[in-house]
């Protein structure tokens, strides 16, 4: 049973994302992921391979073991010449931290340029945090998007990130973002903090004052392997409050329930609660979701991209016969 003051939250949430964005929703379906014998047309790239120095408690490295590993700047520029071929229209370029939350873009840049100009692919860099010249270099270079992974709690930073200090690296790195011209998307991991609610509502608010065009949240899982493997993910009531308050303080940005979130019972009930709070965006959805969306009586549509990049046109169904083809 959800609290009254949680329903009455939702309601206004959902009237206001309405009025300001349409009756509509856009579902997702990421390169990394499976559906119904199809993946996403849009993969994620490692600039690190497998290698992460941060040791970060949630991910210990593991989420990079599912990318596609371009250690260095002429493996990614090949790597995204192939993908173009068959048809790619985007990459997320990502990669493990090299110590102090920041990945080795300055090397990458270049190849990144060559991405843009000679392929004219979409990128998304994950960015970790960034130093003015850096943040000016990948504006340079042409990335079309920024995606920048937010907490809002010292302690989340220092015991589960490894980055002491980090509050003050998110204020530079968004300052310095926004000074370059670039197109910030934050994530808040909702219960990042070993599965608790802690600050992420002090992230919302700092993210509110860059006004981004679009916001992620995603809810944090548990990964095998990791030092947070035995903690339990965040009850979906208390990630829907979270979007309750994003949309409270960010009426003009869409919204986006993001693919980073447990799957089984819990992630539908998220995703309808998500559903009843006007979110824009959703990726991975059930089948349940997509129902509720339609019962709903909204607009739906479907793309075979990260939720961040809505690019090219969108289509009526998963079967419109995009993705099927392996893309590694």
């Amino acid at each position: 049973m959800l609290a009254d003051s949680l329903l009455e939250g939702m309601e206004r949430a959902r009237r206001a994302s309405h009025a300001v964005h349409g009756r509509r929703i856009c579902f997702y379906l990421p390169g990394m992921f499976w559906r119904d014998g199809r993946t996403g047309r849009y993969p994620a790239l490692s600039v690190t391979g497998t290698r992460c120095l941060q040791g970060c408690a949630h991910c210990g490295g593991k989420l990079l073991e599912d990318m596609l590993a371009v250690p260095t700047p002429d493996e990614l520029f090949e790597r995204c010449r192939t993908l173009q071929s068959k048809g790619i229209q985007g990459v997320l370029v990502s990669g493990g931290c090299l110590g102090g939350g920041r990945l080795p873009w300055k090397d990458f840049l270049p190849a990144i340029a060559r991405i843009k100009q000679e392929l004219g692919l979409f990128v998304s860099v994950h960015s970790g945090m960034l130093d003015r010249e850096t943040a000016r270099g990948l504006k340079a270079s042409g990335a079309d998007q920024v995606l920048l992974d937010v907490a809002g709690s010292p302690e989340t930073y220092a015991e589960v990130l490894h980055l002491p200090g980090g509050l003050d690296l998110l204020r530079e790195t968004l300052a310095f973002a926004q000074e370059a011209g670039l197109d910030i998307v934050p994530h808040v991991i909702a219960g990042l903090h070993f599965g608790q609610i802690r600050g992420e509502e002090r992230a919302l608010e700092a993210i509110a004052e860059h006004a981004p065009k679009l916001l992620c949240i995603v809810s944090w899982m548990p990964i095998p392997g990791t030092a947070m493997q035995g903690c339990q993910p965040p009850q979906p009531e208390d990630v829907c409050a979270l979007i309750v308050r994003a949309r409270e303080l960010m009426p003009q940005t869409e919204i986006s329930l993001g693919c980073a979130r447990e799957r089984g019972r819990n992630a539908r009930k998220l995703e309808l609660l998500a559903l009843a709070t006007g979110v824009n965006r959703m990726a991975l959805p059930s089948d349940e979701a997509v129902e509720q969306a339609r019962a709903m009586g909204l607009a739906v549509e479907f793309r075979t991209t990260c939720c961040s990049a809505a690019i090219g046109p969108a289509s009526p169904s998963w079967d419109s016969g995009e993705g099927e083809e392996t893309i590694c």
